[in-house]
């Protein structure tokens, strides 16, 4: 599902994962914009549509909109994709992209923020995940964009599998730093370029590998 801006809602009730609109066709008026959160919800069965996502992404007070788009590749650890497919906790993992978000909005002061994760089966090329920040200047939208997509990858409960082009499919977690860490509790985060540090202070590389955005 999605959220966004000025004033998150209070708690709210998640439509099931496989009825979860994607939003398009709504209107943009960003007149009150707590309800964005109910035309994009957080998990989606059906296509993201950037296009609708980034024209509600626009507020008089941001100098600086920054839209991340994690797309299927036809490639990982050497091996031929098809596709992917996602299913997720539907009511876990929108309460948790939801708070992510505010906690992001407190951190860096945004005027609106937006993210929307896939699930189902995602073909080459389309978007898995969109995370959509918006602030006075650049530098935020930037750091909060990335600390958000670094969450939602990592602790949302959202699981990915993928499918090769010799006809066999592999189920894992939504990122892979187990295979480094040894520890499905612990990750990765990705950083500026040269050390960095996770959640459970592991050393690892800047860009963990296998990842499919």
């Amino acid at each position: 599902m999605t959220l966004s801006l000025s004033s998150l809602p209070a708690a709210e009730a998640d439509p099931p994962e496989s009825a979860s609109p994607s939003g398009a066709g709504t209107s943009a008026e960003p007149k009150d914009q707590s309800d964005q959160s109910a035309a994009f919800p957080y998990i989606s069965a059906e296509s993201l549509d950037l296009v609708e996502l980034l024209r509600n992404a626009h507020h008089p007070g941001a100098g600086a909109v920054v839209l991340f788009s994690g797309e299927v590749r036809d490639n990982n650890r050497g091996r031929d994709v098809a596709c992917l497919e996602y299913e997720s906790y539907g009511p876990l993992a929108s309460k948790m992209i939801r708070d992510i978000l505010q906690e992001a909005k407190e951190k860096w002061n945004l005027q609106i923020v937006l993210a929307q994760h896939r699930i189902g089966k995602v073909a080459i090329g389309d978007t898995a995940v969109v995370v959509i920040t918006a602030s006075a200047h650049r530098s935020e939208a930037y750091a909060a964009n990335r600390h958000i997509i670094d969450r939602i990858k990592h602790e949302a409960p959202i699981w990915k599998c993928e499918y090769y082009t010799d006809g066999t499919h592999e189920w894992g977690n939504n990122c892979n730093c187990h295979s480094i860490t040894g520890d499905n509790a612990k990750h990765i985060y990705e950083t500026a370029p040269g050390p960095s540090a996770t959640s459970s202070g592991y050393p690892g590389p800047s860009a963990p590998p296998n990842q499919s955005y």
